[in-house]
């Protein structure tokens, strides 16, 4: 049994926007303290409105050098780009 603490991937969400970023890893025991140090290290100075945190060893990740077979199926689904659409004439004019 190793006695170090779990890596955690730490993403903060900024107090303009939506979307939580990754901002860096800590080692921490738990959930919680992990989200207490993200706190500490990375919302200094009050940048933060919500923090998630995720053991590193939970996620799964595709490889950059297999995204040709990942992302080339969404390629061949013309209905997903507007050219695939007939746009009436009067649609636009003012």
């Amino acid at each position: 049994m190793s006695n170090e603490w779990p890596l955690w991937e730490v993403f903060i969400r900024g107090q303009h926007g939506m979307a939580h970023r990754h901002v860096g890893s800590l080692h921490a025991p738990d959930a919680e303290l992990a989200i207490n140090h993200a706190r500490d290290v990375y919302t200094r100075r009050n940048e933060g409105v919500s923090i998630w945190v995720a053991k590193a060893g939970d996620i799964t990740a595709s490889a950059p050098s297999a995204k040709g077979p990942l992302f080339e199926p969404s390629n061949s689904k013309v209905y997903r780009h507007p050219t695939f659409f007939d746009i009436p004439d009067d649609v636009g004019r003012m």
